[in-house]
């Protein structure tokens, strides 16, 4: 295919993706195993990607202990049943299951993970405040997509565990291989890793595991290769500027990087506007903002590569985000012409 023909050919699934603005659609499922030849031997770390923050917060279960990332007071509180219904409108970042964010197109997935306390055993949840589904469900039903999308690779990261000993840590590991088996991407140069080498090796998933025990496992990335620089702002000014300062910033070689195009309510934002929740305070009014800024970035060596917002299907994101590689493949054209 003819650099021209691949930039056609993108340009026309940008137009297909964008004529459902405010949905996710599913012309999204195949995005990688549709990108034109020249980029399939891009490196996976240069390459745009869209991403889910909190992905597995969809659901998470009200009658269940509050989980262990919480303060005491706020365990406290919680045993008021309008509490847990508060901490609920905070807690959910997404409205999508991990199929139908697949399916939409996010790639990336970011997931913090618990023991229950006081539970026999070492089965380990999803937890954002409250306790999400089970681990090995969400693993399973990801793995499902990945069955029927061979051409899909996808980046677990696993950067946030509470309640958790070694014993616990093993559980979990068990069952991610138990899960993905051969799909699992041993430890590489970032630099080797293209869609190409993963689908020479069979390979679909990349785990990135924060937390010492990744060394004794060759298919556990360190964490440091997945830095995510967070802004931990309610100000969509700053955090489009800490966005542009840890972009210069960013290492050329031998990581991935995680923008995370999200603002973070503090505990006097939650207080004043208690029944609203996270969707209606932060995110419905300052999406459009942070999607402009998406739409002015360019993926590549000092490029955005990973971004993550909340509620990935309130506006175009993950479109937006896919789209931003056809312009490697402009400047793949510019090149050759010189």
């Amino acid at each position: 295919m003819s650099p021209a023909a691949g930039k056609e050919g993108a340009r026309r699934r940008r137009r297909r993706r964008a004529a459902a603005p405010g949905a996710m659609a599913e012309s999204n499922a195949d995005w990688m195993g549709s990108l034109p030849a020249a980029l399939r031997t891009c490196p996976l770390s240069n390459l745009a990607i869209p991403g889910s923050h909190d992905s597995f917060s969809y659901w998470v279960d009200e009658k269940s202990p509050v989980g262990p990332d919480q303060a005491t007071a706020i365990k406290r509180l919680a045993k008021i049943s309008l509490v847990k219904k508060i901490m609920k409108k905070w807690s959910v970042t997404q409205n999508l299951t991990f199929k139908e964010q697949l399916e939409g197109g996010i790639r990336y997935f970011d997931l913090r993970v618990s023991s229950k306390p006081g539970e026999i055993g070492h089965e380990i949840y999803f937890i954002h405040g409250l306790f999400g589904i089970k681990v090995w469900d969400g693993l399973m039903e990801i793995n499902t997509f990945l069955d029927q999308h061979p051409k899909e690779v996808i980046f677990l990261d696993f950067n946030h565990f509470y309640a958790m000993d070694d014993g616990h840590h093993f559980f979990l590991i068990n069952r991610i291989r138990s899960a993905f088996g051969s799909k699992l991407c041993s430890v590489e140069c970032v630099e080797y890793v293209t869609l190409q080498y993963m689908w020479e090796k069979k390979h679909q998933v990349l785990i990135f595991y924060h937390y010492p025990l990744c060394r004794e496992f060759s298919f556990l990335w360190p964490g440091n290769k997945m830095p995510a620089p967070w802004a931990n702002t309610t100000n969509v000014h700053k955090l489009l500027q800490f966005l542009e300062t840890t972009l210069e910033e960013r290492s050329r070689y031998g990581t991935f990087h995680v923008s995370q195009a999200i603002l973070t309510p503090r505990v006097k934002t939650i207080a004043r506007h208690l029944i609203r929740g996270l969707k209606n305070t932060l995110v419905h009014r300052n999406l459009p903002m942070i999607l402009n800024w998406v739409k002015a970035q360019k993926p590549g060596v000092m490029g955005v590569n990973i971004i993550t917002s909340d509620f990935v299907e309130l506006v175009d994101f993950a479109a937006t985000v896919i789209a931003l590689n056809d312009l490697l493949l402009e400047e793949d054209e510019s090149t050759s012409k010189s």
